[in-house]
């Protein structure tokens, strides 16, 4: 579909812009749109083989502005802006397209260079968890359903296991033992699902650092790409920041020199989050800190042997052995976070 017609869905002005493909982003086709030649905002075309259900997100982001809005907490949060018709996106040939303001001055990361950083990112993911003191999380709809659910994780490793490729399995069979030997991770996360002093939360459940602005001055500006925020736990949240800006190395780097726990960063990202979210964490919560990171790098290990197994069915790959090197790199930081833990 020709995008000026679909920003003139949300904007009677529309031929009075340039529209520009923009980023190199994996999940959505995103363009920016300028005014003499200044951004001024971001159409996209929302992926429909990643978010099956684009109303739920909409309404998601419908409650969650409306909260906010009611409560005027007054920092940026940049939700998408309504249709011309009032809808949070627009639907055109069974396909979904939304706009946000472009945020002037800001720049994001690919990677968490140094602990400054890891500060910066931690202390928006806890002060956006914080703002909906009071929202009652469960009114969320899940947009990825299972996301971060370990168990649920487990049964498809379970089932790769029994029809997964037989020589990949051989192969990968040290792997496999280390994975069933940390079995414990899985029972510390069924204990929590069930435990009354683990609370569900707005989550925003991808807290890479390339989903924090910075501004010129190296200070967080907000939180953006709202998809996968649902009714979900701290150890989500807290243990994607762990797995992602801990290590120098990201996960596709096979030189595992690279691969190790900055201890510096950790401190950094429990002092970021807990600015805001401190007095909203029970006591059980604040002990589990250190297992979130546990708990999300063995689940990303799981996923990555998972569909090793499969025969790469659901992440993108440059090589055949791509999934195998990725299940290596996160065994390997799981590896140091655990002899880290244990040394604290």
């Amino acid at each position: 579909m020709e995008p000026h017609y679909i920003l003139g869905l949300f904007l009677k002005d529309s031929d009075t812009y340039v529209i520009k493909q923009f980023g190199a982003g994996l999940i959505h086709q995103t363009f920016v749109v300028e005014k003499n030649e200044s951004p001024v905002y971001i159409l996209q075309h929302i992926n429909r083989q990643v978010f099956k259900n684009p109303d739920d997100i909409a309404f998601n982001l419908a409650s969650m502005r409306d909260f906010l809005e009611v409560r005027n907490f007054g920092f940026l949060v940049p939700f998408p802006i309504r249709t011309n018709s009032g809808h949070m996106h627009a639907v055109v040939d069974g396909e979904f397209y939304r706009l946000t303001s472009f945020i002037k001055d800001t720049f994001s990361l690919n990677e968490c260079q140094d602990a400054g950083q890891a500060y910066e990112a931690a202390l928006q993911f806890g002060r956006f968890s914080a703002s909906f003191d009071g929202f009652d999380s469960k009114l969320l709809k899940p947009s990825i359903p299972g996301f971060h659910d370990l168990q649920f994780r487990w049964h498809q490793f379970q089932d790769a296991l029994k029809n997964g490729n037989a020589k990949r399995i051989e192969y990968a069979k040290k792997q496999i033992s280390f994975i069933r030997d940390n079995h414990n991770i899985v029972d510390q996360f069924i204990k929590i699902e069930k435990s009354a002093d683990f609370l569900q939360r707005v989550t925003h459940h991808d807290t890479k650092i390339n989903n924090v602005l910075f501004n010129k001055q190296g200070k967080s500006v907000c939180v953006i790409d709202l998809d996968t925020t649902m009714s979900g736990l701290i150890i989500s949240d807290l243990g994607d920041m762990f797995r992602t800006y801990l290590s120098p190395g990201n996960e596709e780097d096979t030189d595992l020199q690279k691969v190790f726990v900055r201890m510096d960063c950790m401190q950094a990202i429990v002092e970021g989050y807990k600015e805001y979210m401190a007095d909203k964490m029970t006591t059980v919560e604040m002990s589990a800190i250190g297992y979130a990171g546990e708990f999300m790098i063995y689940m990303q290990a799981l996923r990555f042997l998972t569909d090793f197994l499969n025969d790469d069915i659901y992440y993108g790959i440059r090589h055949e052995m791509n999934n195998f090197d990725r299940t290596i790199n996160q065994l390997q930081l799981l590896k140091d976070y655990q002899s880290q833990m244990r040394s604290v």
